[in-house]
């Protein structure tokens, strides 16, 4: 005789077994609006025999009226609680894609909380255990979360008056090259929104496919525009940070990083060297106790490598000769006193690249940093020149050390004029461009004098500066100076790619070694959820379309589908 299935019976949910055994149906099965319990199929003497053995001892005394008053009170409940459930569940995504944590960790959360449930409100066990964490519902919360902040994006971008955008390239842990691409749009209300997006590239890196020969982002775009009859103005900004560390080349001192790089790499490349150093440091009680690796992808810790040498030279050398390697050049005055010089100007360097780094930063800001560098090394020249070195510590102790004869101020005097000659070519479109961001009414553009001339007259105005600064300023120009409320729009732009580079740091978090698999669909995804900055992504609306669906009936327990809510 055939087996029977329970699908080709044709059997359906009575709505009488609302009210006689308080069962509702949910996705084609029925679950006990008083439990939450499944029951394996539609069948009358299945739901009645649990109504009997499990809830009408403590229904009885109801009756039909109060009985159907009750179903619809825990219907309502019920619906609250999907609602919850999916709510929560997009809660607890985001939180791990913020935290760049596997999609599993969803599972290990919901254990986690309903043990401390078991403990802390037994009652409530149940409604954790609608949580569906899976790994495949993490990735779909995420997309779903991912596509909502990129509608709004392309919603508001509907009322930019200006935009900006800052690119940058990378590749991840796959050799797969990944385009960062985020936009600043302002409102005529002066209201920024910066968001992201990326774009996985496969093969090519270029940004845009060569069209009639012409290649690279900006010219692509121009020609678009034109295309497009667009007559706004497109104006390209080089990375101010890259700028500034390409300027820093100029000093060609290669062969110092070089031979500290191989000192350093004989030191820590090797667990036993390493530990037998610190050891060594230790015992003959140096301040310092180890020495940092350098880095290309982390070009900031030059000076901190360069600094840590200087100061240990003396027990680097003695460390050297105690395991039989060459230490000359580490002895040779004249190379120390090259050594002391790039320390110094390394630190100056990257305190500028500090200064420039960071969120909100306005590029009139970062140009004005600029700038005061380029003064200091004409005065760190003049200074190097006389030997006046009260900004050069490093350099302060060669000289008292080898004296003036051995210690070649005019050679790093050249130096440090190289470095100013290349900061001069590289920002010389500054000049140029800065009338673009200009207060002197002279040099300001013709359509925004009038109003430049009238402002400073406005005391309410001009009460508001100091206390808010040039960012939150902006949104005190008053709206009968129309141009300049646009030309102010105009000034929040990207200055660098600092957060390009904060964006890759993030993926390179997320997907490693362990996460080499992570699909371009989900990476990006999990990237703007969790970079997101002036948008959030709206649960609301998913959690209205979807609705429980049971699992497994073996679990008791709900999952949570892309289904419509049923209307209970």
């Amino acid at each position: 005789m055939p087996k029977r299935k329970v699908d080709s019976e044709n059997r359906a949910f009575q709505n009488r077994w609302e009210a006689g055994y308080l069962f509702t149906d949910i996705a084609g099965r029925p679950v006990c609006l008083i439990c939450g319990a499944i029951v394996a199929v539609f069948k009358e003497f299945n739901l009645r025999r649990r109504y009997e053995t499990k809830h009408q001892d403590n229904l009885k005394d109801l009756n039909a009226e109060q009985k159907i008053q009750k179903v619809e009170e825990l219907k309502k409940k019920l619906t609250f609680q999907q609602d919850a459930a999916v709510k929560a569940s997009f809660i607890v995504v985001k939180e791990i894609a913020q935290a760049a944590r596997p999609f599993t960790e969803g599972e290990f959360l919901k254990s986690c909380m309903i043990k401390v449930c078991n403990v802390v409100c037994p009652d409530k066990k149940q409604i954790l255990a609608n949580l569906s964490p899976s790994r495949n519902t993490a990735a779909d919360r995420v997309c779903e979360m991912a596509t909502d902040l990129r509608t709004q994006l392309s919603e508001s971008s509907k009322d930019f008056t200006t935009d900006s955008l800052a690119v940058d390239e990378s590749t991840d842990m796959t050799d797969t090259a990944q385009l960062a691409i985020f936009i600043c749009g302002v409102d005529s209300n002066l209201r920024v929104t910066e968001e992201v997006d990326i774009k996985s590239m496969h093969g090519t890196t270029t940004c845009l496919k060569t069209y009639h020969r012409l290649s690279g982002l900006v010219r692509r775009m121009r020609v678009k525009m034109q295309e497009e009859n667009c007559t706004g103005e497109l104006t390209a900004y080089h990375c101010i940070i890259h700028q500034e560390a390409l300027c820093g080349k100029a000093l060609k001192m290669d062969h110092v990083m070089s031979a500290v790089t191989q000192t350093v790499n004989f030191m820590r490349s090797k667990g036993l060297n390493h530990l037998q150093c610190q050891s060594f440091v230790r015992e003959i009680d140096s301040e310092f106790a180890n020495i940092p690796y350098h880095t290309e992808v982390h070009w900031l810790s030059w000076g901190k490598v360069l600094n840590r040498v200087f100061e240990l030279s003396n027990e680097i050398c003695q460390f050297m000769d105690s395991k039989g390697t060459d230490a000359t050049i580490l002895r040779d005055e004249k190379w120390k006193c090259e050594l002391a010089f790039l320390a110094d100007i390394t630190a100056h360097l990257n305190a500028l690249n500090l200064q420039l780094q960071g969120c909100d930063r306005m590029i009139t800001d970062m140009y004005d940093a600029v700038k005061v560098f380029q003064v200091k090394l004409l005065l760190w020249e003049k200074q190097m020149h006389q030997s006046n070195l009260p900004h050069f510590p490093c350099c302060q102790v060669m000289l008292n050390q080898v004296g003036p004869t051995l210690f070649r101020n005019t050679h790093f005097a050249d130096k440090l004029s190289a470095v100013r000659t290349e900061f001069a070519r590289r920002f010389g479109d500054s000049e140029k461009q800065k009338k673009n961001f200009a207060v002197d009414v002279e040099t300001a553009p013709v359509q925004i004098q009038m109003e430049l001339i009238e402002l400073p007259c406005n005391e309410t105005v001009k009460a508001k500066y100091d206390p808010a600064g040039p960012t939150e300023f902006i949104h005190s120009i008053p709206a009968t100076a129309p141009q300049l409320l646009l030309h102010a729009a105009r000034t929040c732009m990207f200055g660098s790619t600092y957060l390009c580079e904060k964006l890759f740091s993030v993926m390179k978090t997320n997907k490693t070694a362990h996460r080499s698999r992570l699909t371009d669909e989900h990476l990006q995804s999990i990237l703007r959820v969790s970079i997101a900055r002036d948008l959030t992504p709206n649960i609301n609306e998913p959690v209205a379309k979807k609705r429980c669906q049971a699992s497994n009936p073996h679990t008791h327990t709900l999952s949570l589908s892309h289904s419509p809510l049923l209307s209970l």
